[in-house]
Formats: C-alpha cells, structure tokens, sequence
C-alpha cells in the first residue's frame, strides 16, 4: 500500500497567508480589488483580531478578520522607521 507523504500548512498556502500583516493606526494601504466608489485605498482605523479600514475614496467603514485582509492586501503604502531596540531601557 502506498501512501502519500503529508502536506505541510506553509507548502499549500501563499506566504502572503503564512504571515499575517504588520499594521500601525492609521496605515495606508492598497487593496487588490477596487472598491464601488473607484478607489483602491484605505486607511486603518481600528487594530485588534478584526482590522478597521476606511475607504479613502468615500469615507465607507468595513471590518476584515486579520487572515482576509492578508488576502486582499496589496502594499502598505505607509513606510515605517525601525526604531533600535534598547536592550536596558532605564539605563
């Protein structure tokens, strides 16, 4: 009987799945389908297991779980500085 080796989670998904977006208030960003007002761009407004995004177009409000928005996102159009870690902060 031959049996067949076992699929890994990380093989059958896109990366885009594997890892679940970084996101800062108030991030721009730029969906892969547009919206019915035109737009592509959306703002975030709200952070937690549900990310709030505003259409930058229409001012439309929406929520999408973390895992759907790593779906349909694009780019984050914000850039971010790393700040260095300090690893004895009340020095």
């Amino acid at each position: 009987m031959l049996t067949r080796p076992r699929a890994v989670f990380s093989t059958l998904c896109p990366p885009s799945i594997n890892m679940l977006p970084d996101l800062r208030l108030n991030d721009h960003l730029r969906l892969r389908k547009q919206h019915p007002c035109g737009s592509y761009e959306w703002t975030v407004t709200r952070l937690g297991a549900d990310i709030g995004l505003e259409c930058k177009g229409c001012g439309r409000r929406v929520m999408l779980t973390r895992r759907e928005l790593a779906k349909r996102l694009k780019a984050n159009l914000t850039e971010h500085k790393e700040e260095p870690h300090d690893p004895n902060p009340d020095s």
